[in-house]
């Protein structure tokens, strides 16, 4: 076998070292504690997981922090999941504030919410984000599925109303309990983007209904990026990997000779 020319094992190696490590996904349990935070999402926007539009504008749908969620791009194992979420406290005021009535609501997992190096959305399995936790709940809000009132407040003390950030419990349901399960043009994913594309399953209960992580299925890496919420990117362009592949094949074809 020919030895490799220095410069070429020496590309190789920063190749390889410049490949991001694989993070574990989050196996969170049906119940705990989380943090929850709201981002806008626009009228029949079709976010990650392809669910159809309508699912988030007239019914409460949420985005879950990307380890958890299961994928760095599209689909990923939690989406189309129900989860009753409740209210606890806030984080970010001083003194943090504990409203009297704790309000609840039960969300559809329709988009995700990237990973970040810092941020609400930072959790891994080893790692916990600002508020302590390592699953975070982006709701989309301001929306006419929510009352206007569902977030307690005192601007009286405090001055202002939305407090951005909320310490809440959460639990997986399932999603007959959702205010849009009855309602069929708000369930299922959009058709023109493809099955490969997309995926949005009405109730999912079990592996033979739950979605594959899109990221793991295709060999992505998680990104670095400090964006609040996901837009809907489904495939990695060819040529983005492509010098990439080339160049290890040629290398391949090289070491083989």
């Amino acid at each position: 076998m020919p030895v490799l020319p220095k410069y070429t094992s020496t590309l190789l190696a920063a190749l390889v070292l410049s490949i991001p490590a694989a993070h574990a996904w989050i196996e969170y349990p049906d119940t705990g504690t989380a943090s929850m935070t709201h981002y806008t999402l626009g009228s029949g926007t079709v976010a990650a997981c392809g669910c159809v539009g309508g699912s988030a504008d007239k019914y409460p749908t949420a985005a879950m922090s990307q380890m958890a969620y299961g994928s760095s791009q599209a689909y990923g194992p939690a989406c189309g999941r129900c989860f009753n979420l409740t209210l606890l406290n806030t984080y970010t005021p001083t003194p943090p504030f504990h409203p009297d009535e704790s309000k609840s609501l039960v969300v559809k997992v329709t988009d995700l919410c990237p990973l970040s190096d810092e941020g609400w959305c930072s959790g891994t399995e080893d790692r916990n984000n600002s508020g302590g936790q390592n699953i975070n709940f982006d709701l989309a809000y301001p929306s006419s599925a929510i009352p206007e009132d569902f977030f307690p407040h005192d601007e009286e003390f405090y001055g202002y109303k939305d407090f951005g950030v909320w310490n809440i419990s959460y639990q997986a349901v399932d999603c007959s309990q959702w205010a849009g399960y009855d309602d069929e043009w708000a369930l299922g994913s959009v058709s023109n983007l493809g099955p490969e594309s997309v995926c949005c399953p009405d109730n999912p209960t079990d592996e033979s209904n739950t979605c594959p992580s899109y990221s793991d299925d295709n060999g992505l890496a998680s990104p670095d990026t400090t964006t609040s919420a996901a837009d809907l990117s489904l495939k990695m362009p060819f040529f983005a990997c492509a010098p990439l592949s080339f160049l290890f094949a040629g290398i391949v074809s090289y070491l083989a000779t």
